[in-house]
């Protein structure tokens, strides 16, 4: 391996794709201002995000599995990302997804687009329909850490070429420890702390962004 590879990691909702899945899912309920309402406050650091995802998630009781499907189709990847990851490939990087959104939705989507390694929360089916549950421990700020700490460790890449991208207050644990930190259209607690902003949108952005740090 060599000694210059880096692990890049990036929040997924409206940092990868344009949209946040649970808002999408939500849209389908019938509960979507209300889930975008409780999702913004999360972002911006005002409630807990496991709290939030409670709240959220319950709301999306009684939709068919197959809605999943639907909402995959609705998924725009934001502006330069396969740009972005194709570029870091051919440099011998490795790139990471991990996500406070559902593996459900968003892995065929991952591999379709060959990220390495990719974490998300898990929605509860049964007889075919949501549940308003998830299964297993919720991925938030500090799950999203412990991620980055384990990848780093599994791939034996040092924190300090490590890369954290994203956009709400849940992503500041993985920014705090990453060697560079980049918020992408972000909400003003994540801009303040971040090493490197992106405002525009585009996500290529971070191959100069990587360059001009290291």
């Amino acid at each position: 391996m060599a000694s210059s590879q880096k692990l890049i990691l990036l929040d997924m909702d409206s940092t990868f794709i344009q949209q946040e899945v649970i808002d999408l899912l939500a849209n389908h309920a019938g509960v979507g201002l209300e889930v975008s309402a409780i999702t913004e406050r999360s972002m911006r650091g005002e409630i807990d995000f496991k709290e939030s995802l409670t709240q959220r998630v319950v709301l999306l009781a009684g939709l068919p599995e197959r809605i999943f499907d639907d909402v995959r189709e609705e998924i725009s990847l934001s502006i330069g990302a396969q740009e972005m990851v194709a570029s870091l490939h051919s440099a011998g990087h490795l790139v990471a997804i991990v996500s406070g959104g559902f593996e459900n939705v968003i892995a065929p989507l991952l591999v379709q687009e060959k990220i390495d390694f990719f974490k998300a929360n898990h929605l509860e089916v049964l007889d075919g329909e949501l549940t308003g549950k998830t299964i297993g421990p919720i991925i938030d700020r500090q799950a999203k850490a412990d991620y980055l700490q384990e990848l780093a460790e599994k791939l034996d890449i040092p924190l300090i070429q490590t890369v954290a991208i994203g956009d709400g207050a849940n992503d500041l644990g993985m920014m705090e420890i990453a060697g560079l930190s980049i918020a992408f259209n972000a909400k003003p607690v994540v801009r303040e702390y971040a090493k490197a902003r992106i405002d525009d949108g585009n996500l290529a952005r971070v191959l100069e962004l990587i360059a001009s740090d290291y």
